[in-house]
């Protein structure tokens, strides 16, 4: 069965990924210095937009990748709300303990691990992996030695998935009996790991000789298959947080 993970084009995918990239960890530490209940909330708003909105995402996939969001949500903050401590008592019973500064203060720490995994998320289904590498070379003057060695290594993944798959087909056709307890453990990992391993040696060892091949060196004076640039979409990027991040700023001291 072929998964499809097809998706709309939006801005932001065409923002330079070294910005994104940049712009996104100063927002992570931004979110680590808030201690505003209500900038963190109105900070949740700003990036639940750009993720339910800009995306390209389909609307099922969508709600489906906030399941766990929520979970996470949930499980960061009432473990901070039924076992914090505090002066105000809400309400008590055994082991759990709800104060005024517990619940408040577990609401921070819920909204502070619902945006890093917002964050994080939006950043992996805008950006390909490919112009990200390009634009690291391009941009932050990353050496192409590690730049193309994790690229080589994100190819090989959907390949071994693959291997993996006719594999598994390919024992199910052939009628092999599976086994259950201990031995079918050590059964799988001799019948998957083996083939597996061998077949990832042999295609490292075909890249490795190509490359060589085609004179590939570590020089940072060379020519790009992609050209990754600036355009008008990263000054509208940075102006959305600026301008939304304000705002939520304010509306937290007036208590909006």
């Amino acid at each position: 069965m072929q998964l499809d993970f097809s998706s709309k084009e939006t801005w932001l995918h065409r923002i330079n990924p070294s910005l994104k990239l940049f712009v996104l960890i100063m927002l992570c530490i931004v979110v680590l210095l808030v201690h505003n209940l209500l900038f963190m909330m109105n900070f949740t708003v700003i990036v639940l937009i750009l993720f339910l909105c800009f995306t390209g995402q389909p609307t099922k996939r969508i709600l489906l990748l906030f399941i766990p969001f929520f979970v996470v949500f949930l499980s960061t903050s009432s473990s901070m709300i039924f076992f914090g401590q505090g002066n105000t008592t809400w309400f008590k019973w055994g082991l759990i303990h709800i104060t005024e500064e517990s619940f408040f203060r577990g609401l921070l720490v819920g909204f502070r691990a619902l945006l890093f995994a917002v964050l994080g998320l939006t950043f992996a289904l805008t950006t390909r992996p490919v112009y990200l590498f390009y634009s690291l070379m391009q941009q932050v003057k990353l050496n192409p030695k590690y730049a193309y060695s994790f690229m080589a290594a994100l190819r090989l993944i959907p390949i071994m998935l693959e291997e993996f798959q006719t594999i598994q087909n390919a024992m199910r056709v052939r009628g092999v009996v599976r086994q259950t307890g201990i031995r079918s453990v050590f059964f799988k990992m001799k019948a998957y790991s083996i083939p597996m391993l061998s077949g990832s040696i042999r295609r490292a060892h075909r890249i490795a000789v190509a490359m060589e091949a085609k004179r590939f060196s570590d020089t940072r004076n060379r020519t790009y298959y992609y050209e990754i640039g600036f355009s008008k979409y990263d000054i509208v990027f940075i102006l959305y947080f600026v301008t939304l991040l304000l705002a939520g700023y304010y509306g937290a001291i007036k208590g909006i």
